[in-house]
């Protein structure tokens, strides 16, 4: 063989050497990306091949599947039942976008690709295993209250038992149907017309939407000042000016009634008066570390918080000046919280001082009803506050409903703590402000508990109508009555 062939031998082997590499290569790693692309239409057809497991509530499906037209690829699609009421807690499973809340975080375990439903069988043949469904925490009647307590009010209420972290209800309003998302035929339009809408229904405003709140805050703020000994009990007298001059400033700052009797107020009677002097004055008093501290306790700045959705982190700044550490004693400022965080906070002080984990996932099951993940079981209980902070708190907060600005949340035979608020909004304060009440609700015959918080963006009240006790208490009330009695 002469040398011109020797070369061209060598130079084919290397191509076919090249070529098997480079198949090799798309085989077994581009073909799993390829496989993967949420773009890849055969991911599609193999998940809406057949009917998804569903999301129950109370033992009811509250999601379904249904067939499509005989000309589509796509054989089935996903179907709600009370969308509008559960959207905010199933989120939705569509044939043309990304799932979100419980669709998307437990995909796999719905479609059947979850390798913890695989029998021995499904493993040998490589068959796709039959889907299995999402336990939520739940609880229908709560969840309705507070649907149409808020009506058609922009904003969101959240409940959750204080012993078990179990979360009772997530409401977020303006809802939307996550029916109309399913079909790759109308999702599209459904899409562009949700997005387009100023009162953006697809936010899921009770987790992922943190805002000033206000004078619920205080709670936090007491909170460190009891367990740092700043104050012995809530009825010790502080040492409160009112009007308080924000630190290094001229400016004053008042409280909402002139008349209130918040100089040197106790923190009991600070709370049922909602003094913003004694509570800026005692976040200046403990300095900004000291309520940071606690306020992560509580929760904030907390930005791994799943249920197991994750919520947007609660903030409490840092770096501040003394004027603006005030401003945060009475929730303004930079301080933002979801409703969630804010039931936590009531959560805690309910439970004698001791926060179990939020989640709204019991259990999750395989297709025959047997048991893949126990999230009741894996709870976490951590001490935010001792009992006896806790305990002073509780009293504190049950003479803000009895004899203070939170009459509104009474109910007969429960034991009601709160705190209102309301937060301001826009610069200067020249749009309507955001109306708070947190809560806990202890039935005086059953003992059955629950915590809340609201929030009400904007409703159709005329702006000196706006408070948590006018517009949030009503809403947390009807929680309260539907959890506990």
């Amino acid at each position: 063989m002469n040398k011109t062939i020797r070369r061209a031998s060598v130079f084919a082997l290397l191509l076919v050497l090249t070529l098997l590499v480079r198949a090799t290569w798309v085989q077994f790693y581009d073909g799993q990306a390829l496989a993967d692309d949420k773009d890849n239409r055969r991911n599609a057809i193999a998940t809406y091949a057949d009917p998804l497991g569903n999301i129950i509530v109370a033992g009811n499906a509250i999601t379904g599947s249904t067939r499509t037209g005989d000309s589509s690829d796509l054989a089935y699609k996903r179907t709600y039942t009370d969308g509008k009421l559960y959207a905010a807690v199933t989120g939705y499973a569509s044939q043309s976008y990304a799932p979100t809340q419980l669709e998307g975080i437990y995909a796999n375990l719905l479609d059947g690709t979850d390798s913890g439903l695989k029998t021995v069988m499904d493993t040998v043949t490589g068959e796709r295993a039959a889907p299995g469904n999402v336990v939520t925490t739940i609880d229908p009647d709560v969840q309705k209250a507070a649907y149409k307590a808020l009506g058609d009010k922009k904003g969101a209420a959240v409940a959750i038992d204080p012993t078990t972290g179990k979360i009772l209800a997530v409401v977020s309003t303006p809802s939307y149907d996550p029916s109309s998302l399913t079909d790759a035929n109308t999702a599209a339009a459904a899409w562009k017309e949700l997005n387009a809408d100023p009162d953006k229904p697809l936010t899921n405003r009770a987790l992922r939407q943190p805002l000033p709140p206000g004078s619920t805050f205080k709670l936090v703020v007491a909170a460190a000042a009891l367990e740092d000994g700043l104050y012995s009990s809530v009825d010790e007298k502080t040492t409160s000016p009112s009007p308080y001059t924000l630190p290094g400033t001229v400016t004053p700052l008042k409280n909402e009634s002139s008349s209130a009797p918040c100089t040197n107020a106790s923190i009991r009677v600070a709370l049922q008066y909602s003094c913003n002097t004694v509570f800026a004055k005692m976040a200046v008093d403990l300095g900004q570390d000291k309520v940071r501290a606690m306020a992560e306790k509580f929760g904030f700045n907390d930005d791994k918080l799943d249920i197991p959705v994750r919520a947007y982190p609660s903030v409490y700044p840092s770096n501040m000046n003394r004027s603006s550490t005030a401003l945060t004693g009475i929730g303004q400022y930079d301080v933002t919280a979801t409703p969630l965080q804010m039931a936590m906070v009531s959560a805690a002080i309910a439970n004698d001082g001791k926060l179990v984990s939020p989640h709204m996932v019991s259990e999750t099951t395989d297709n025959g009803g047997d048991v893949v993940h126990n999230y009741d079981d894996s709870t976490t209980t951590k001490e935010i506050v001792s009992s006896h902070t806790a305990q002073q708190l509780q009293s504190a907060m049950q003479t803000v409903i009895t004899d203070g600005t939170g009459t509104n949340a009474q109910i007969a035979g429960v034991t009601v703590g709160g705190k209102t608020g309301t937060a301001q909004h826009g610069e200067n304060n020249d749009q309507s402000p955001y109306a708070w009440f947190t809560s806990y609700g202890k039935s005086d015959s059953t003992g059955k508990e629950v915590a809340v918080a609201v929030v009400v963006e904007q409703s159709d009240a005329a702006r000196s109508e706006i408070s948590g006790n006018g517009l949030a208490a009503p809403v947390a009330k009807a929680m309260m009555k539907a959890a506990v009695q």
